[in-house]
Order: C-alpha cells, then structure tokens, then sequence
C-alpha cells in the first residue's frame, strides 16, 4: 500500500498564491525604502536581510499551513499569525546579521523601523484584500451557494454563524435532513428544510449548490456514510462538521496524528507556549507582588505568633495540576491543624479560629503566603482554589467533571471567586457553581483573563460575606 502523508491537506486558493507573491514583494521594497531612508543609499547587505526574512518567513508559513483559503476565519486570526510569523522571520534575519556581522544594519533604530514598517504594511494591505473580497461578495461576486445537511442544533449553529458572517460569501440554499426528520420536534431552523437527503442529491445533481456541509449527529452515523458516497456523483465541494454539541467540551482544539483528524474533548490550554506564557507571568506579577507584600506578611506573622499558640504557616495538603499532590501554604487561623481525611469548612462564629483568625479569612489575608507557592511552581496566581484532598475525594462522587479543573495549577485568586462564588460551599448548587466558574475560566483562558482577574481581585477578591 502507498504511503500517505496525511488524509487532511490545506486548501489552497489563488488568493493564497496571490498572498505568497505580495508578502515577498512587500518584505523586499520595505526594505529598501527603509534601508535608503537611514543610510541613502541602499547595497547588498540591505537585500542580503530582506532575502534571509522573505526565505525564513515563507519557511515559516509553509510549516504552519498559513497560505490557506482564511475566507470562512475573522481577520483578527489571520492578523494573529501573520504577526507570530513576520516576527520569528525578522528575528531570524536580526539573528543571522548578529552572528555572521554583515552590517545588515545602520542602528537599531533602523532595525526596529524596518520591522514595524513592515508589519503594518503586511496587515494593511490583507485588511485591504479582505475589505475588497467582502464588497465583491456583497454584490455577489466570488459567492458559494451552500446547503447544510441537518436542521438539528449543529446545522441550526451553522446556519447562525454564516448569516452573522455575510464577509465569508456563502449564501445557504436550505437544509436538509433524513427522512425521519420531524420538523416540530426541532426548533425552527434559520433557513427552511427543502427536503430528503435524496432531494439534496438531485439538487446537487441539478448544479444549485456549490458546497454542502453535512451537519448531522453522530447517531446519523450510517446516513452520513451513505450520503458522502452519492455525492461522489456531483461536483459539489463536500464538508464535515463533527458534532461537538454531543459532548461538553473543555477547551476544545483540532490536531492531527499522523495526518488523521483529532479532536481533543476534554484538553489543558497549558501546552506549549502557553505553559511558558502563563509561568513567565506568573514570576513577573507573584515576585512584584511578594515584593510590596513583604512588609504586610512579616506584621501579619508576628501577629499570628503572638495572639495564639503554634506555628506562624498552616501547610495543608491539596491536589495541584494533573492531581498530584502539593502543599499550600497558608497564615494559621484556626487553633487546630487539620489535614486528614475529614476536613470540615470554616463557619460563621467558628469557634475554632484565632483572635484574628476571622479577620484573615474575611480579608483574605491569610492566603498571602501562597505566593511562595507560585514562585515555587505548584501554585498559579490566577486558576481554581485548591480544594482540600478529602473534599475533592467527597464532590468528585457528586460532580460530573470536577477533576478538569486540575487540568491547569490552582490560583490564588480565580474566577469563580471575583463572581462571588468563594467561602463556605455548605451546599452541593454552590460547589457545583464553583465549579462551572472554573471550567469556564479553563475554556477560556489566555493571560489578558489571568490580567483582568488579578485587577479585579482588589475590587472583589478579597472581602466577601461568604468567607469566614
């Protein structure tokens, strides 16, 4: 049998072969106009610099697939990887003037100017490009009649998002849907179902529909096959979009294994990138913080050693990413230690705490130390609270997915918490409140959310008339 190097390949348009030329064109008269603007006078070492970023930037998207069809992606993704590509293709050519000394540069000013030039002119003319491409769509130019093969929750999504989308150019021709189709068992659909998956094939046949997204639940599984084999008959463009509402998705993402389509149901944003990005501003913030907190900390210490009889910190056991164990550090509030298999929440008028035991917990001043936790790399500013081991044994019994919010390190501080929902959880409704807070951050997350939590924590974070 023939080697295949992957079932899935990217698209490739004449827009993408008209991208390809531009970004080289526009990479080397940059330059040249920046080159002659410094040093008025441009020679080989200025188009020795644009040759090495037009070859490391062309390299560079090639290997990540950015010379595909981005008609049905926001401008703002395109944007996105456009600006990771230009970048890491300018600090190689920055790299190779560096090591090699050609003098590729008169300063670094012209060094800077050259990348930012570049760079606006890079997303300018693409906006440029898609602001033409959505005007000629609008008077239906460079259109794709569309039909969408089921009229359940999947197709009706579908449909939403292309109506809300008119830049993309597809206009839906109606669904379609199996024979056993109810209408009134389903929502009313955006567009109206014009018939049988037999009906579709003759239309298709007919030559009205140009693409055909097959959006049918994964119980359809045999109409699928089927259907996929009659339209091997036409010349329709065929898609397929997996039924993701089948499953509760946690941070959800496509791949590839060995060229075959994976896609992650329940996945850690902390991969990669990610994992340096989020721990790079955890170091940053927690040893600034720690810093402006020393001062506070060692007055709070003192405090906890003179009112009350025992060690200034409380260690307690708890599970940390992937649920191994960790230790969390904490100011002491109550007069006993516990850190066994029963762990009973701190209650209104507790009479276990400290003369000011009550006052750290309202505060939250008793969690302070915990960034020696973050600076130590078992705690995160920003994520879930850590829960108790012999609570998380109780509620993941009681909570579907509990566990997931160990897919990332528990925080300080989180969004369940500036939403109010910290303290007691005397309840199984607050603890599974909790928890959607927090799988909602996991889906969520990117360091602007761990940014806007950590501001948001000194106006909500720290006094709440459920902690105790």
């Amino acid at each position: 049998m023939k080697y295949q190097k992957g079932v899935l390949q990217s698209r490739q348009t004449t827009v993408a072969m008209f991208t390809r030329f531009v970004d080289s064109l526009v990479i080397l008269a940059s330059s040249v106009w920046v080159a002659y603007y410094f040093v008025e006078l441009t020679d080989a070492a200025n188009y020795l610099a644009a040759f090495i970023a037009m070859m490391s930037f062309y390299a560079i998207c090639e290997l990540q697939h950015f010379y595909v069809s981005w008609r049905t992606t926001p401008f703002r993704m395109e944007a996105w990887r456009l600006s990771v590509n230009w970048l890491f293709a300018f600090l190689v050519a920055s790299s190779a003037d560096s090591m090699l000394d050609f003098n590729m540069f008169s300063s670094i000013t012209h060094q800077l100017t050259w990348f930012g030039v570049t760079w606006i002119v890079l997303l300018l003319y693409r906006r440029l490009l898609k602001m033409i491409l959505r005007a000629a769509r609008g008077r239906g130019y460079n259109t794709r009649q569309v039909a969408i093969v089921g009229a359940g929750r999947l197709g009706q999504e579908l449909a939403k998002r292309i109506n809300r989308s008119p830049w993309m150019g597809l206009n839906i021709v109606g669904h379609y849907d199996t024979s056993d189709y109810v209408e009134s068992d389903h929502p009313e659909p955006i567009a109206r179902v014009l018939g049988d998956l037999e009906q579709l094939v003759s239309d298709a046949k007919d030559g009205i529909i140009d693409r055909v997204y097959i959006a049918l639940p994964v119980s359809k599984q045999a109409y699928i096959a089927s259907l996929v084999n009659e339209l091997a008959d036409t010349t329709c463009s065929v898609m397929y979009l997996p039924d993701v509402f089948t499953f509760e998705l946690l941070h959800a993402r496509s791949d590839n294994l060995g060229g075959l389509p994976v896609i992650s149901i329940y996945s850690s944003p902390m991969d990669g990138s990610n994992r340096i990005l989020k721990r790079a501003f955890d170091l940053v913030v927690g040893s600034l913080i720690l810093l402006l907190i020393s001062v506070p900390m060692l007055v709070i210490a003192c405090a906890v050693k003179w009112t009350s009889k025992g060690p200034v910190f409380f260690k307690q056991h708890r599970y940390g990413i992937d649920g191994h164990p960790i230790k969390v550090w904490k100011f002491r509030s109550m007069n006993v230690m516990e850190n066994g298999d029963k762990v009973t929440q701190a209650k209104k008028g507790d009479n276990r705490l400290t003369p000011i035991g009550g006052f750290l917990r309202r505060t939250s001043l008793d969690e302070l130390p915990q960034f020696i936790n973050v600076l130590q790399g078992s705690m995160s500013i920003v994520g879930p609270r850590p829960h108790a081991v012999a609570h998380n044994e109780e509620y993941r019994k009681l909570i579907n997915g509990y566990m997931l919010r160990h897919l990332v390190k528990p925080g300080i501080t989180g969004w369940a918490q500036i939403n109010g929902w910290r303290g007691e959880t005397d309840t199984l409704d607050k603890m599974e409140k909790r928890i959607e807070f927090d799988l909602d951050y996991i889906r969520n997350w990117s360091v602007f959310l761990d940014a806007k939590i950590v501001f948001l924590t000194i106006f909500k974070g720290f006094i709440d008339k459920n902690a105790y």
